[in-house]
């Protein structure tokens, strides 16, 4: 095989994906046990660091080489990416400083390159093809010689002569026990595979700093294979329910998962829960601060009084990271980054500190380099506006119901009032409660509109499949039935609205821009929220932008 970047996207897409991983954990193994009232869960995953670690030996990287780099490591349910994001943004802005900047983050919309960026920028795609081919032959060799050391004669013929030598049956053995070595049963699976390519990467490209967001969890994440030397500093963001059968169905089980990144030595920082919240709040945080104890971590929760005075910074242009909810997740951000850098706050100026303890959360006095790095911040797919000639898209991957609150006060804000506009729900969600997501999303709306009519917040909704492309001719029908349910459940909630089902992204983008016959000549405007899945999110780029590189 060539060693293109077209090669390595076909050798990727054959290793096991997260999505076949994540569902041996689909229901908990066993009822929830008295221990687990203090957030401890059960030990699910008990091998998956030794496993990562091993991995990464066969890959040659060892602890010490991870050590070089100095991390800002991000855990949580909700915001992870804005952090991310932010941080990015705030350390290309500090360049002296921060020096060269690596990104790691998961999933990708478009480009798989997206998820390991250099700089702010996806790696380009020949740097990315060289890296990838590295890390698969290391793996390949590794493998080569642990079956070496197992037989004990086991060699590649290097020669005609001894290939020739061989009977047709050995011969034959040999050449399928080589393709085996070099195929993907010799690879860890999709997600192991790009998180040690994106270290990798990294330490080639000479990244002095970098943000790491993890996958599914924090302790038993493939990410946590950092080292306290390789970490500046963690974030937990906001905690919510999701992914119950590998974390737990709480959320004090949760965040025993999400503080595994924390560091000894190294401060973590989250949001601190408020007590009004009731008791589960209280369990929750006492859980993170347990565990941070445990770990020799310290812990600093930023109280949303302090983010709500200081109020964040707002986005310089359509493009940027919206929504009111993003002053906390820029708190963080703030916080995070501020330690890794080792930026005093003014009140620790004015003193002559040496270090950040007593000012860490002083928002006053943010250098102007942070304050861009906020404006600046980008991330697409999460509360993105696009404009398209007379059709705005704002679109958000929001996925659970916490989530879905936060888009419904975004969308809220955006939604117009105008009698030549038109509102239309581009909806898809395949694994969870569609109708209750739904029902989530439309309440959320209907509380935070500043209009109190609010009977038809949607003119128009379709739920789609996330396919690109309508099914070929000799393609099997595909199942609509769940853009069935979701588009009952619309109709139950908004009687009035037109709803439509759809088995794929074109033809639902398709039903988005057509206009109803009878308003055709009054209709100028329209608005499109486009929510319930990253997975729709990436198909609709992919849509709107057929060229863009993969």
């Amino acid at each position: 095989m060539a060693r293109t970047y077209e090669s390595a996207l076909s050798l990727l897409s054959s290793l096991q994906s997260n999505k076949a991983v994540t569902s041996l954990f689909s229901a908990p193994l066993l009822p929830p046990s008295p221990s687990q009232s203090s957030g401890k869960p059960q030990d699910l995953n008990a091998l998956a660091i030794p496993e990562m670690l091993a991995w990464l030996d066969r890959a040659g990287l060892s602890q010490s080489d991870l050590a070089q780099l100095k991390c800002i490591h991000v855990a949580g349910t909700k915001g992870k990416g804005s952090v991310c994001a932010f941080l990015t943004s705030i350390l290309v802005s500090n360049a002296t400083a921060a020096g060269k900047v690596g990104t790691y983050t998961s999933p990708h919309l478009v480009s798989v390159r997206e998820r390991i960026m250099i700089d702010g920028h996806p790696l380009a795609p020949d740097l990315f093809a060289r890296y990838f081919f590295e890390v698969w032959d290391a793996f390949t060799e590794a493998a080569r010689a642990e079956l070496g050391r197992k037989t004990g004669d086991w060699h590649t013929p290097t020669s005609a002569a001894a290939a020739a030598a061989k009977s047709a049956r050995a011969e034959e053995n040999d050449r399928l026990r080589e393709a085996e070595l070099q195929g993907p049963a010799t690879k860890p699976f999709y997600f192991r595979f790009l998180t040690i390519l994106a270290l990798h990467a990294f330490l080639r490209e000479g990244v002095r700093s970098a943000v790491v967001e993890c996958g599914i969890g924090g302790e038993y994440d493939s990410t946590n294979v950092l080292p306290a030397e390789a970490v500046t500093a963690s974030v937990v963001t906001q905690l919510g329910i999701d992914h119950v059968g590998m974390l737990g169905g709480t959320l004090p089980e949760i965040a025993w998962h999400k503080i595994g990144v924390a560091k000894a030595g190294r401060r973590c920082f989250t949001r601190r829960l408020p007590g009004g919240e009731g008791q589960e709040a209280a369990k929750t945080m006492e859980v993170l601060r347990q565990r941070a104890a445990e770990r020799g971590a310290e812990l600093v929760e930023v109280p949303d009084e302090v983010v709500e005075a200081w109020g964040g910074v707002r986005a310089d242009e359509v493009g940027g990271l919206e929504g009111d909810f993003q002053k906390y997740n820029q708190a963080l951000a703030v916080s995070a980054a501020r330690e890794h850098l080792r930026v005093p706050a003014k009140q620790e100026q004015e003193n002559n500190k040496n270090d950040i303890s007593t000012a860490v959360l002083d928002f006053s006095s943010i250098p102007e380099e942070f304050v861009e790095g906020l404006r600046k911040a980008r991330l697409r797919g999460r509360c993105e506006t696009r404009q398209e000639d007379n059709v705005t898209w704002l679109i958000d991957g929001a996925h659970t119901a916490e989530s879905l609150r936060e888009v419904a006060r975004w969308f809220a804000s955006k939604r117009s009032t105008a009698a030549n506009t038109r509102h239309v729900l581009l909806f898809n969600q395949q694994e969870r409660d569609a109708a209750k997501l739904l029902e989530d999303l439309y309440s959320g709306i209907q509380q935070s509109a500043s209009s109190p009519d609010t009977t038809a917040i949607f003119d128009k909704a379709v739920f789609t499949r996330n396919e690109l492309h309508p099914r070929s001719t000799d393609e099997a029908e595909r199942d609509v039935s769940v853009q069935n349910a979701g588009a009952q459940a619309l109709s139950r909630l908004s009687p009035n609205s037109q709803v439509v089902a759809c088995d794929n992204v074109a033809d639902a983008v398709f039903e988005v821009r057509k206009n109803d016959p009878a308003q055709k000549d009054t209709m100028e405007k329209t608005i499109v929220l486009v929510t319930g899945s990253l997975h729709l999110v990436g198909a609709l780029l992919r849509t709107l932008e057929p060229d863009a590189p993969l």
